[in-house]
């Protein structure tokens, strides 16, 4: 939620939802945490730092309590869809990598002896469906910082599975990141709103890296 330009703003626009919500905790909301808590800042891999540094500026003290109350894995029944467990990454890590072309035998380990029909995970934010044994594991995508064509990509759950991208003036998103002191706000706006990286690219990046503990932002 927070290693974005505009963290304040994006915890008060979900914080101030009509519908009632539920939050997990992923890798850039726990290092948040401990940057406040006055965590070296070398736990953080170099290309990072200074945002996470930004951002743990930004957030006042009930921040902090809110984003490390918010559990690792959530587990919700969901009609038509049965017991869905909703992860970050992994159900073991919050930075552990796979895509849809990592082989299967590599991640049956990783989802084995879970007690739920579907597995939701994010981190590497491109959607995708695949099966893992016989357990099925989609991937939401991202907001605000996708792979892939340009929108927020979402998913719409029950009682079927409905992968969305929703599109938005873009213009007026990186001009507004644009206008904020975040360290990385020209090379966000260009390359995470204004045309994003291509899943090609992505997945070439994330092959090389998968398998293991790796910060993704």
């Amino acid at each position: 939620m927070v290693a974005g330009p505009m963290p304040r703003q994006t915890l008060a626009c979900l914080l101030n939802l009509t519908l009632p919500v539920q939050f997990i905790q992923g890798n850039a909301d726990r290092e948040g945490v401990a940057q406040m808590a006055g965590t070296d800042a070398s736990a953080v891999p170099e290309p990072v730092r200074e945002i996470a540094r930004w951002v743990a500026h930004q957030l006042q003290p009930d921040h902090a309590h809110l984003l490390a109350s918010w559990p690792a894995t959530l587990a919700i029944e969901i009609s038509g869809l049965g017991q869905a467990l909703f992860c970050h990454a992994t159900p073991r890590s919050d930075t552990e990598l796979f895509t849809r072309l990592t082989p299967e035998d590599h991640l049956v380990p990783v989802f084995e002896g879970l007690n739920v029909s579907l597995v939701v995970c994010g981190h590497t934010h491109m959607q995708f469906d695949r099966k893992v044994g016989r357990m099925r594991v989609v991937n939401a995508g991202s907001v605000g910082m996708p792979y892939g064509e340009p929108g927020a990509y979402w998913l719409l759950l029950g009682p079927s599975i409905q992968f969305r991208q929703t599109d938005y003036d873009r213009g007026q998103a990186a001009a507004r990141i644009l206008a904020t002191d975040y360290p990385q706000a020209r090379d966000f706006a260009a390359n995470n709103v204004v045309q994003p990286p291509s899943e090609a690219e992505a997945l070439e990046v994330f092959t090389q890296m998968e398998g293991t503990a790796n910060e993704v932002h």
